[in-house]
């Protein structure tokens, strides 16, 4: 896996993760066979509980929270409804700011289930909000949020493959398996389409997943400590969520930095030396792509050594000529931002992965401390009244 044998893994302490990683494409598969075999519950739960004004409130914390912040942005454009992502942490933290008494369906993205803003911000949902129901998308049947599912006839709870349950400190195949299910379940007038987008994705995810590490080989192997991740709409989510992956695998080795495309000029851009790379995911739309080509043509041509590398979904001539390096999927059968998000994650999944290694950190448990943990510990939960 990614040029280093499974024996070589056990010795680094990151076979869980490397394999977590690998396994995407499957576990995208039984995903979209989870959803369909589970369409008859999820209809008769929509038709009793959704509509286009009721509110849904996409939650979890940490990469949980970014999955929410990707779909989003999809979901407004191509969905008649109104999509909201709101992170578990603030919403514990701020109830009254972030919950309305309106009808709400709130939907928790939770790995493990176990987290306890998950439950603190179920509870909340309900104790604010008159007319609620949940779904938990979930990667643990024995989670605290799978037993809560068992009792509470307002909770709709979607189990994603076992196997997306990572065993590794990093949300590497839990989060995208979760995105998949969320985006197949409320783009449902768009199914057929999704499906057949997201069959062409396993097959493009394969080809990353066999020589991703390749294409960033010179890369890796550069002087760097300073990494930027940029993306407009659904892919400034993608941006939060890689620069986390690096930050968490690395153990805060390497800097790390995520902001929009147009935001990145108003001050995080100071960040830039030059031992910095500057990723940018290019949008998919036209009308989105122009302000990415312009910030793309200013930092190739700023003075300095950072390097700069474009992420596309097509490869472009005029992008490749104010690149340093120009990574594209080579297809236009696939239009939907957030399996195109996916597949641009799985690069940084890679680098940050193989980044790990480079800064002899053990990516199956990079912070051996306790410091930061697999599920959350140390939090107290205060009563709300």
């Amino acid at each position: 896996m990614f040029g280093i044998s499974e024996g070589k893994w056990r010795e680094l302490n990151g076979l869980n993760t490397a394999t977590e990683i690998s396994n995407q494409p499957k576990l995208w598969e039984e995903t979209l066979n989870i959803i369909e075999a589970n369409k008859e519950k999820i209809n008769n739960f929509m038709g009793k509980y959704y509509d286009k004004n009721t509110q849904i409130i996409f939650s979890g914390a940490g990469t949980s929270a970014y999955a929410g912040e990707i779909i989003t942005p999809y979901l407004n454009k191509n969905v008649d409804g109104n999509f909201n992502a709101i992170a578990s942490t603030n919403i514990v933290a701020n109830p009254e700011m972030y919950l309305k008494n309106t009808p709400t369906i709130m939907v928790h993205f939770a790995r493990s289930g176990n987290s306890p803003e998950s439950i603190a911000s179920y509870n909340l949902g309900n104790q604010l909000i008159e007319n609620i129901s949940h779904v938990f998308i979930t990667c643990n049947k024995n989670g605290k949020l799978a037993q809560i599912s068992e009792d509470d006839e307002k909770v709709l709870l979607i189990l994603m493959p076992e196997k997306s349950n990572d065993k590794g400190f990093a949300m590497t195949s839990s989060f995208s398996c979760m995105l998949v299910a969320a985006t197949l379940l409320f783009d449902k007038d768009n199914f057929n389409k999704n499906k057949k987008e997201l069959l062409k994705s396993i097959e493009i995810s394969k080809n990353i997943l066999n020589n991703g590490h390749i294409e960033l080989k010179e890369l890796l192997d550069g002087d760097f400590n300073r990494i930027v991740y940029v993306g407009s709409g659904s892919f400034y989510g993608l941006a939060k969520e890689s620069t986390l992956k690096l930050l968490e695998l690395t153990r805060g080795q390497i800097i790390s930095h995520s902001e929009t495309v147009l935001g990145f000029r108003h001050g995080p851009k100071s960040i830039v030396d030059d031992k910095t790379y500057v990723f940018i995911y290019i949008s998919n739309e036209d009308y989105s792509k122009k302000y990415d080509k312009d910030l793309i043509n200013e930092i190739y041509h700023d003075a300095g050594e950072h390097k700069l590398i474009t992420i596309g979904k097509e490869y472009d001539k005029n992008i490749e000529d104010i690149s340093d390096y120009h990574i594209y999927l080579d297809n236009e059968d696939i239009n939907n931002e957030v399996f195109i998000g996916l597949l641009y994650v799985i690069y940084a999944q890679i680098f940050a992965l193989l980044t790990s290694v480079k800064t002899n950190v053990e990516p199956d448990n990079p912070n051996p401390s306790g410091a930061v943990n697999r599920v959350v510990k140390g939090v107290r939960i205060y009563d709300y009244k």
